[in-house]
This record gives structure tokens, sequence and C-alpha cells, in this order.
């Protein structure tokens, strides 16, 4: 025994009490946000109790309570109970110890009930100090990250171990601790320091003294100001609101977060190893089953309703299997989501991506095979491309689905060999497979041929558990009212679209014109070869499938006028669509009047089931509240941050009762991309909060010089990009 085992035992010592204070500094997050979220909780709760009647008390005791004294004695609600408490309730003739006591029981549990239902929302619109607080204290831990979360993992897993070992250890510390030890003891001492250092050494091979390093540090970083806060809260409120259920323990109903699986088929699930190594980003509960379901059950098909998170949870499959070994996935998507997978996988994971698409695709194939990743390609070029051998494929993960419905099609045989050199296969589609039992069975054959057959017609008339409980092996699909707990989210997808030649075309005439608002709506100018209007298509079928109601802005009537006409075609059974029939109604423009868009808009909330309604930014953005709508696409960004937040906040705001998911449509390399650039400016959001005032918001479409002075700057700038000859500027109105 000497100064190496000394030595063992103290850099074991200084790792341990990093990996306490990070569990300290990660309890102590996690308890500002509890007592910050207490007295919102609260309050809520109180209220919800004051309205209350009395009369509720005989339900909790199945009519056993005689309240009626109570009730003389001028107690009304179930809040005015609990304030009075057993001892007031005794003073009123006729009430009894019994009586008061049971009463105040009842009243008890029933808060109990009110508390657990109770779900807080935080409206950015109308901040106040409580929910700005829980809002800052949410912001450390969803800044924090998954890596905190992997670090507090570490910590935890690091001093269940090393705190025994230390103990065992302690002679070594010390000469004459060691000389007075006995054999025994010296023996357990020195075998202690040997697992130490094991165990030292392990972590820093895995850096693991960086990571709880690095995350105390982000653990204790607090947001810069109260409105960075609340821009922040804004733009990923999905992760805010996620902590936020998982911090209170609220979690969905273990059957809905699981689809309603057979125990036997869940099981194998929940034991299914998650390696987030290589994720960016935390999963929900919900997700983490959907992710493991993925995984555990090799060839599957994730039906999870629009809003939930199917991307997040592929691209968490690619990551864990990307930790175990495997070296190359493909995505095959259609063309209009293609950049955003790129986008999503390079923002929520370490995993190289590769698109192979455009004219180099070939080249770019060749460097995937060569050098791995996620390879990201099309339906159509895939058919370009050879399938690899067996084994080679680490998964294939295929988007929309539902697009390889019709085995006659040549896109469906090409999935369909490609599929069979892999192992692991991951459909994804919004389309509900309940009512389209022949489409299943088509998608399941590529999967699972042996289970195609057994699917029956008579399972999906039984109803959609039924259905899914006989489809387990291969199907996975949740509903949105089952497992989120929280009042809806806010979400926001930025829709990134390459243009087509003609979107190309259009637009580098309205730059060669230096017009800027042809610039603008460039990418609709060309209707039946539009990027924007295919994904636009796209995004509407999705929601009718569900049975969703859509608001579409754009700040341009003509641009309405394309979309109608793109939606009308859409529901008489285009070539490629899968949307139902719906109503569309609008658009609701500056020369409808006030009384005319209201009546559309009541309209459009009557109207069963899914729903189109079409208005102009600055005249729906305003005065109308189209809670109806959980779903929002706004054709093109604007000029004003407030402009979108205000149209977004008419579906997004109290009595709305799902997610709203908000689908901004964007064209990549022209003017949308220099407007997103300005949009995201944190300095100029953090204006538009502080200038808030009744004025402004009523006045959303106010247009000043800086504004007039930024458009002249991006035609300049894009007639220099484009090498185009300026034109005489054009006079263009919406």
């Amino acid at each position: 025994m000497g100064r190496s085992e000394r030595e063992t035992v103290a850099r074991g010592g200084r790792l341990y009490e990093a990996a306490q204070a990070l569990a300290g500094d990660h309890a102590r997050a996690v308890e500002a946000v509890r007592e910050a979220l207490a007295p919102i909780h609260d309050d809520l709760a109180r209220r919800e109790l004051d309205v209350i009647p009395v009369a509720r008390l005989k339900d909790v005791t199945e009519g056993r309570l005689r309240l009626g004294e109570v009730e003389k004695g001028g107690f009304r609600t179930v809040g005015q109970v609990l304030d009075a408490g057993p001892y007031r309730l005794r003073q009123l003739p006729g009430v009894g110890q019994q009586t008061a006591d049971q009463t105040v029981a009842a009243a008890r549990r029933i808060a109990d009930a009110v508390r657990d239902t109770i779900a807080v929302h935080i409206d950015v619109d109308r901040p106040e100090p409580r929910t700005t607080a829980l809002v800052m204290a949410l912001g450390v831990l969803v800044e924090a990250g998954p890596e905190a979360r992997r670090a507090v993992d570490a910590a935890g897993a690091l001093s269940g171990r090393l705190g025994p070992l230390l103990a065992e250890a302690g002679p070594v510390a010390g000469r004459l601790r060691m000389l007075f030890a006995g054999q025994a003891k010296r023996e357990r001492a020195l075998a202690a320091a040997a697992e130490i250092r094991a165990l030292t050494e392990q972590a820093d091979r895995d850096g693991v003294p960086e990571l709880l390093a690095q995350a105390s540090v982000d653990l204790l970083r607090h947001p810069e100001s109260e409105p960075a806060a609340l821009v922040d809260f804004e733009l990923r409120s999905a992760e805010y609101y996620g902590l936020l259920a998982e911090v209170c323990g609220r979690a969905p109903d273990p059957a809905a977060a699981e689809g309603f699986l057979p125990d036997e088929v869940a099981e194998r699930v929940r034991t299914q190893t998650l390696d987030d190594t290589h994720r960016r980003v935390s999963l929900r509960g919900y997700q983490a089953f959907g992710t493991r379901f993925a995984l555990a059950q090799r060839r599957t098909i994730l039906g999870d309703e629009m809003g939930l998170g199917k991307t997040i949870q592929a691209i968490a499959a690619l990551a864990h299997l990307a930790a175990a070994g495997q070296s190359h996935f493909l995505v095959v998507s259609p063309a209009s989501v293609l950049i955003n997978w790129t986008r999503e996988i390079e923002k929520r994971s370490t995993l190289r991506v590769t698109p192979l698409h455009g004219p180099d695709r070939r080249e770019a194939f060749t460097d995937w095979k060569d050098r791995g990743g996620v390879a990201v390609t099309t339906f159509d070029a895939l058919r370009g491309f050879p399938a690899p051998g067996g084994g080679e494929l680490g998964m294939l993960v295929v988007d929309e689905a539902h697009y390889v419905k019709n085995p006659d099609t040549l896109r469906s045989r090409t999935v369909s060999a490609w599929a069979g050199t892999c192992d692991r296969v991951l459909f994804l589609t919004g389309t509900p497979m309940e009512n389209r039992v022949e489409e299943f069975r088509s998608l399941v054959r590529i999967l699972r041929p042996d289970l195609a057959e057994s699917v029956d017609d008579h399972d999906s008339v039984a109803g959609s558990k039924a259905f899914r409980r006989a489809v387990a092996p291969v199907y996975l699909r949740r509903n949105q009212q089952d497992v989120l707990t929280e009042l809806p989210a806010l979400q926001h997808t930025d829709e990134w679209e390459e243009p087509s030649a003609a979107d190309e075309e259009a637009y580098r005439e309205a730059v060669r014109a230096g017009n800027f608002m042809a610039m603008r709506r460039a990418a609709y100018a060309r209707p039946e070869r539009s990027a924007k209007l295919d994904r636009l298509r796209e995004i509407a079928g999705e929601a009718a499938e569900n049975g969703l109601k859509v608001v579409v802005f754009s700040g341009f009537r003509d641009v309405l006028r394309a979309v109608r006409d793109a939606l009308t075609d859409a529901q008489g059974g285009a070539a490629g669509t899968s949307q139902a029939p719906g109503r569309l109604f609008g658009p609701i423009s500056g020369s409808v009047p006030p009384a005319r868009r209201q009546q559309l808009v009541d309209d459009f909330a009557a109207a069963p089931g899914h729903a189109v309604l079409l208005a102009q930014i600055e005249a729906g953005g305003v005065g109308l509240n189209m809670q109806a709508a959980s779903v929002v696409i706004l054709c093109e960004p604007q000029l004003k941050p407030t402009v979108e937040h205000q149209a977004v906040a008419r579906a997004h705001r109290m009595g709305q009762v799902r997610s709203v998911h908000v689908h901004r449509l964007l064209c990549t390399g022209g003017v949308d991309e220099r407007l997103v650039r300005l949009l995201e400016n944190k300095s100029r959001l953090f204006d538009a909060y502080a200038r808030r005032s009744a004025v402004a918001e009523s006045t959303p479409d106010a247009v000043d010089i800086s504004d007039l002075a930024l458009a002249r700057r991006i035609v300049e700038e894009e007639q220099a990009r484009l090498g185009t000859t300026p034109a005489e500027p054009a006079t263009e109105q919406a």
C-alpha cells in the first residue's frame, strides 16, 4: 500500500463529490420549478373548488352525507367548506362532530382530485410575474438539455457505486489507519481501491468529469432576462411543457401512452434499452416508448397522430443504433419534407446526414456508402440507387408510408426491395389505419408478410382499440388527447421546400423587376408546379385524415386564391392525395365586412370534422378567435414577428382543447431565408415584447421606414446574388 492507492482514493473522492454536487444542482433546479408552480397550481385549484357546489360532496360519499344544515349555514361551494374546517362546521345548528369531519374529508378528496387534473397554461400574450417565474425556472432545465439529463444519470450511477467503495477504502487514506486495520479490513480496502481505480479510469475515458462539470455550469446558468425567457418559451414551448409534466409527475394514462398494446408486447418494449449518446433532444415518456417499440419490434409502423413527434422518435431510434455500432441508415420521404428531415437530424442528433437529391445525388450516394451516417432521399430518387446487401443498412425509415400503400406501383416495389435487405424498418404515417384495412395489409406485407394475412376486417369494425390489439406486433398509434396531459402546447415547424424550376423562374422575374412583394409570393405564381402548394396539400390532407381543422394565413389575396384552388382540386381526388372531402371557408380579407368575417369563423367552427379557413393575415390575425383550429399554416414569413405571433394566437388561446401545430412554409435560397434570419433575431423579438400595446397590436400591418429600407436592401442583395439586371421597381400591392 502506498501513494498510488491514496491518489486513487483521492481521485475517486473528487469524482464522487462532483457527482454529488451535480445531483444537488439538479435537485435545486427541479425544486425551483416546483416552488414557482405551486402558487399558480394552488390558485387554479382554488378557482375550481370555488365553483363546485356543496351538493357534489354527496357523490364522494355515495349519498350518505346530510348537507341540508351545512347549506342552510351559507356554505355553497367545496372551497368554502375547506376554508371553514370541521370546527366552524360544528358551530352550525344540527351539525355534529361526525357530519363535520365527514364533510371536510369529502371536500379534501375532491380537492385532491382537482389538483391531480389541473393543467397550467402559460400565456405569453399576457405574461404575469408568477408564470414568468415558472418559465425562467423551467428554462434552466430546458437549456441544460439532454446532456444534463445524461450527466445526472451518470452522476447517480457513480454515486451509487463510489459511495460504498470509498467507505470501504477508508483505511487506504492514511498509513496509521491502514496499520491498525485488521487483515480482512486491509484486504477489503485494497480491493475497493482497485475498483475505484477502474471506475475513475473508465470515467476519464468516457469524458464523465467534463460532462459533470459542464452540466453543473448549465444548471447554475439563468436566463439573461424575463423577455429572453418568454421568447425561448415561445420558440420551444413543447419542450417546456414536457419538462413541466415530468417534474410534476403528471404522466398520461400508461395504457394510452403505450397505444393499448397487449401486455406481452408492451412488456417486451419496456425492457428495450435506449442509448441517448448521439441524441440532442429529450424524449417525452410516450416518445421514448415509441422509440423502444421501433427497436424491440424491428419492423414496425409508427402511426402517431400529427404533432406527437414521429420524426423525433425515428431519429432517437437511429441514434440508439449508431451508439450500438451501426453505421449506415436511410430515410425515404416525399421531396417536400426532405430538407426538413436533413435539418431535424442535424439539430436533434450528432449523426452525419447526407441528402441524396438533385444532380449530384450519385456522388452523394457514393460518399454516404464510404463514410456512413444517415442518407435522406425521395421515393423517386430511391429507384436510381442499388439496394445494399443484407446487413449493410442499420435501419430504413420511410416517412409518409401511406405513399407506398399500392403494391403495384414502382414506388412501392422499390421500397419493398430495400426493406427486404434490412433487418430494421420503420414506417411513419399520421394517417389512421383503422378504417383502411386493405391499405394496412399492403404496408404490413412489406414488413411482416406472415402477419399481413392474419389482419381481419372485423378487427377494425370492433373499434380502434380492438384493431390495435390485433396488429400490436407491428403497429403503434397514440392520439394527442390521450398522451398530452398539459393544456395545449404550441408546436412550430419550419417546412423548408426546395423551389421547383417554375418557382425559380417566377422568383428570378420578381427579383429582376425589383418587386419585393412579388418575390415573397413567387412560390405560388405557378400553382401547378409549386413546391409550397404541394407541401400545403400534404399537411391539409393529413389534418383531414385526423379530422382536424386548419387555418391558412397569407399576406396576399392571390396566394389565398391559389391555395383555395389547390385544396379544391385535392378534395376532388387529385392524384397523390388522400385528403377526405372537407369544407373550405373564406378567404377572410380586408374587403370582407367584420360581421361577415365573424360569420365565416362561426361557420368554420360549427362544421363537423375537418375544415379549412383561409384568411389574409392582417384581416384574420386580429380580433377573431379561431380556437376550433389545431393546425395553422403560414404561407410565407412576415416582416414583423408580431404579425405571425398575433395570427397564431387566434388559434392558440384559452378555449383551445388540442395542441396547435404551426407550419411555416419556406423556400430555400431566397427571400424566405433572409426574412427567417431576421425573425429569429432575438433583439427584434425582445423589442416586440417590450413595445406591446393596444395600439401596436391593433395595427400589425403597419409598415415603417425601416421595413421599406429592409425590403430595398433584400431586393438589391438578391439581384446581386442572382446576377440579374435590375429593372424599374414595380409598385404592387398585396
